[in-house]
């Protein structure tokens, strides 16, 4: 059985196979629909600092809040909480030989990364987020 989000139940938003390749590029629809894994210390947002948020990078949902990120060492963007409770779904993750949790973007089913339980207070929890599965929007200043 596949776990990619394109076989997974219905999301609020929804695209055809081509209509996600038009609007994404190759590593971000490797990534977001095709459940790959970019590089550590590769991605644009693993070392990025400045205040906003993190959107999905299919549907622009906002899914973490800059003021939640930290830096876990481990070369990929990590937060310690979702921006809006219920934006980020978890799913079981038993693939590569290894028991994981998935995180996806829960209004389209675009692939994150994984969270697990080695984080800072409050929460515990590292979400360990691709780079190429967000987008970040500047704070307004206003």
């Amino acid at each position: 059985m596949s776990n990619k989000p394109t076989d997974a139940p219905d999301y609020p938003v929804r695209k055809t196979e081509s209509e996600w390749r038009e609007r994404l590029d190759r590593v971000q629809y490797a990534v977001a629909r095709e459940c790959a894994t970019e590089r550590a210390f590769t991605g644009k947002y693993w070392d990025h600092w400045a205040d906003g948020s993190y959107r999905c990078v299919c549907c622009e949902a906002v899914l973490f809040d800059a003021g939640t990120k930290f830096d876990a060492g481990c070369g990929w963007p990590s937060f310690s909480e979702e921006a809006v409770q219920g934006r980020v779904e978890r799913l079981m993750d038993h693939t590569h030989g290894m028991t994981r949790v998935e995180v996806r973007c829960a209004q389209c089913g675009a692939h994150l990364g994984h969270v697990f339980e080695d984080g800072p207070a409050p929460t515990g929890e590292r979400y360990c987020i691709n780079s190429a599965s967000i987008d970040f929007a500047p704070r307004d200043d206003a």
